[in-house]
């Protein structure tokens, strides 16, 4: 890998090379029921915490999940901590509804499953927001990307392409859209949709949507589609649609084929290999052949950036390719 990438706005103080941005303190919830894990989670290294039916507890610090030892729960207990710290995000968890995610005020996103679904014993996975707001400049540094891949990011942004980041869980496609996002220029006006949110952006102008699902009678619900629509309604210079996993796929091209520009998404894939089969998936979804999609996809989005985590541990950009149609298909061209 040649240089590290560093860019700075002008008149921006010169950085140290090697530099990261300084952790914040990691906000929780002030609830004794957090008392056995908030050294961990309160950690500015843990990205992620798991608490399995049988009593073991683990965490990640970007290595892969490594066992706590010395922690322990019975089954019981395990139950009654998912119960609360459900509850702490303002809905219930219990046998009619077994299956639940919340986002804590600030940002910490929670979910959990009860048994018989977990077969085990009750399930928790709690995600953690950065204590670190990263810029291009810091993944640049970090390893990241080199140099001329910086150039490349930064163009896109500045040209206004509309970009899909792609990657398989825990590559940080959220935190490269963010960093790419905070060179909008202040001016311009951000909307971010998403499922739970998660787009943590250096902006002075960022209007964040996030979907809600339905309550115990099934009413009241509001999927990512329909904000997708209603964004629309906001004069947004900057569309964002966090992840894109359904039916708001059709309604996030739509607007980005008519005038648009400037938007971005990300999607899960394992390779770019993957990323047409992927997003012919999702066109299924919302009702689009396997044709229409491809002229969509071409049409609207003019780079897709995929990033994969080494055995290192390292996040990287694996590949930047544009979207092509060969033979009323979606293929992914290499470029630069």
């Amino acid at each position: 890998m040649s240089e590290p990438f560093v860019v700075r706005p002008r008149g921006a103080p010169s950085s140290v090379p090697g530099a990261v941005a300084p952790a914040r303190r990691r906000v929780l919830p002030d609830h004794p029921a957090l008392a056995s894990l908030r050294p961990h989670l309160a950690d500015p290294d843990v990205t992620d915490v798991f608490v399995n039916g049988g009593g073991a507890l683990f965490i990640d610090r970007g290595r892969g999940a490594e066992r706590v030892p010395g922690w322990a729960a019975t089954e019981a207990e395990v139950r009654e901590l998912a119960v609360t710290l459900i509850g702490l995000g303002g809905r219930h968890l219990d046998d009619l509804a077994p299956l639940v995610d919340v986002r804590w005020e600030h940002g910490a996103r929670v979910h959990a499953v009860l048994p018989p679904v977990a077969v085990g014993g009750a399930v928790i996975s709690i995600r953690l927001p950065s204590t670190r707001r990263l810029d291009l400049d810091a993944l640049g540094r970090q390893g990241m990307f080199d140099a001329a891949t910086g150039a490349v990011l930064e163009r896109f942004v500045a040209d206004r392409e509309n970009v899909l980041v792609s990657g398989a869980t825990g590559t940080g496609k959220t935190t490269m859209l963010a960093a790419m996002l905070g060179r909008v220029p202040a001016a311009e006006r951000i909307v971010t949709i998403e499922d739970v949110a998660e787009l943590a952006i250096d902006h002075p102008h960022h209007v964040r949507l996030e979907s809600r699902q339905p309550n115990l009678e099934g009413a009241g619900a509001v999927g990512l589609a329909r904000l997708v629509r209603e964004a629309l309604r906001m004069r947004p210079d900057r569309l964002v649609v966090g992840e894109c996993r359904g039916e708001e796929v059709r309604e996030l091209l739509s607007a980005l084929n008519t005038g648009h520009d400037g938007g971005a998404g990300t999607i899960h894939a394992g390779g770019m290999d993957d990323v047409p089969a992927r997003l012919e998936a999702l066109g299924a979804l919302a009702g689009l052949d396997d044709r229409a999609l491809a002229r969509q996809v071409a049409s609207a989005v003019g780079a897709v950036v995929h990033l994969a985590r080494g055995a290192d541990g390292i996040r990287r950009v694996a590949a930047i390719a544009r979207p092509v149609i060969t033979r009323d298909r979606l293929e992914m061209a290499e470029r630069t």
